[in-house]
């Protein structure tokens, strides 16, 4: 494994771990390294300094934090969304989401619970369903 500095073309800093040198080549030449932050593709390698024990502490747990806000905070507004715009079933969203997907049904966005084998089963019949994020806990509360 070896660990990146990486930059996008909007500065945006970030690492990200590949199983090689060619790994790394590879994905980037595909597209398929993106930047965390913005989404960019246009990503190279950063200068990096070899990692010597007693230097000054890394910026990598700020950066681990900021990841952690940033993606807790899209989780909040998915959720907020979904809660502010679909219609909840409760515990109809399988049979719900059947009849929705066979015509039964008038077309809507719903949301509620369903049991890991009734979303197992609508997943097989085709039906497209995705987990909503739980709720994120209170940030106050974090350690």
């Amino acid at each position: 494994m070896i660990r990146y500095a990486l930059k996008c073309d909007h500065d945006h800093g970030f690492e990200a771990w590949f199983g090689s040198s060619s790994d790394y080549d590879d994905q980037a030449a595909r597209g398929l390294v993106e930047c965390p932050f913005c989404g960019s593709h246009a990503v190279e390698k950063a200068i990096m300094a070899p990692s010597v024990g007693g230097t000054k502490k890394s910026a990598a747990p700020d950066m681990a934090a900021k990841m952690q806000t940033m993606m807790m905070e899209a989780a909040r507004e998915v959720r907020a969304h979904v809660e502010a715009n679909f219609d909840y079933v409760g515990d109809a969203f399988a049979r719900e989401a059947r009849d929705i997907h066979e015509g039964r049904s008038e077309k809507r966005e719903i949301y509620g619970e369903a049991t890991p084998a009734e979303v197992r089963k609508l997943k097989d019949d085709g039906v497209p369903v995705a987990p909503l994020p739980a709720p994120p806990p209170d940030p106050t509360k974090v350690n």
